[in-house]
């Protein structure tokens, strides 16, 4: 049964607490997502007509008070609490017990960060060939700006400027994810070689994108795709973003958006959700997801984000330029170890490899 559509007007959401690693959890304590982190206690989060109801349970409490609820929103609560728990299974060959790294690749004029500087095939393949020796797991290559404020790209332009890069990039053996909203130019990356559609509309700018990743799906087992929150379009999103609540508006819209994936034919064991941090999103709204984003596991997928010198870290941190950065991205990769995210996207690949690494030696292993 979908737990998301089958408890009506109230809504149950379950936040990991508690998270730690395995030597030091107390009895009862569960895996979270089949990884390393461990956690022994919920927020248990009731959502109704009225209002919204919190409360921190140890998990030793939790069956007996989803006993004393509604048995639409008890079976929810039940299978939230599995999908916390169920192992992921590996994405594009990747086990995800441990966080992962997508380093990007803007072959763009216009992009943020770094907006022009491999425009050039050559420097592309370069620039993610050392992506991928500096530790990335992954190489996200787009044509298309999608900071706030960005015009649209037609897809031939994208295609003329991915399709060389992502081609000579697989040739190499790489795994390499197309950051694109356009079903043509997924279309065309595919075909050139890459395995992951990174689409930050959730398939939900054009029409034909649910049909072309379900049929790459169905065509090879070893596609995948991301699916973001966002709403509206990157000229226009960041004007007048309003969430009743941001954090649980974002897990139901995506909860939503996972629905109509797997109507259409796709795979939820291959879809990653991403909570699109500075996407329609006001500083505030981004430190709340940001402080919850355990929460997501609860949708059962792998979950992936970006904080990599966005403007929420200028903002936070009072960096004006995004080549200053790197400590905020660093701090905000960090927490969402902490949270068990099990893939960040990041411009900075080496360093946030290292971060990683010693976080892991000394928080986990």
């Amino acid at each position: 049964m979908d737990d998301e559509a089958s408890c009506g007007a109230s809504r149950l959401y379950l936040r990991p607490l508690g998270l730690t690693a395995p030597e030091q959890a107390l009895p009862g304590a569960r895996r979270l997502a089949g990884g390393w982190l461990r956690f022994d206690r919920c927020e248990a989060v009731l959502r109704t007509e009225t209002g919204v109801e919190r409360r921190i349970l140890p998990l030793a409490e939790l069956e007996a008070w989803l006993g004393r609820l509604p048995a639409p929103v008890r079976h929810s609560g039940r299978d939230r609490l599995a999908r916390l728990t169920a192992a992921r299974p590996p994405v594009l060959g990747l086990s995800l017990d441990r966080p992962r790294l997508m380093g990007i690749v803007n072959v763009t004029p216009d992009s943020f960060s770094d907006g022009g500087l491999y425009l050039d095939v050559d420097r592309a393949v370069a620039h993610g060939m050392q992506l991928a020796a500096d530790g990335a797991d992954i190489v996200d290559v787009g044509a298309e700006s999608t900071r706030p404020g960005a015009a649209a790209v037609p897809a031939e332009e994208q295609i003329a400027r991915v399709v060389p890069v992502i081609a000579r990039l697989a040739e190499r053996g790489l795994v390499v994810s197309v950051d694109t909203r356009s079903a043509a130019v997924m279309v065309a990356a595919l075909a050139a070689g890459a395995r992951l559609v990174n689409d930050v509309s959730g398939l939900g700018h054009d029409p034909r994108a649910l049909a072309v990743v379900a049929d790459a799906m169905a065509l090879n087992p070893g596609v995948a795709v991301v699916v973001m929150h966002m709403r509206g379009v990157p000229a226009t999103m960041n004007q007048a973003p309003a969430y009743a609540d941001p954090v649980l508006d974002v897990f139901d819209e995506l909860a939503a958006r996972l629905r109509d994936c797997e109507a259409a034919g796709l795979d939820r064991a291959r879809i990653l959700v991403d909570p699109g941090i500075g996407f329609a999103k006001r500083m505030e709204h981004g430190a709340a997801v940001t402080r919850a984003l355990s929460l997501l596991h609860g949708l059962g997928c792998g979950v992936l984000a970006g904080f990599s010198r966005k403007g929420l870290v200028r903002r936070w941190a009072d960096a004006a330029e995004p080549r200053d950065r790197l400590p905020g991205s660093l701090a905000a990769a960090l927490a969402a170890f902490e949270q068990g995210v099990q893939i960040l996207r990041v411009h900075d690949v080496r360093d946030t490899a290292q971060a990683r690494d010693v976080w892991e030696t000394l928080r986990v292993r």
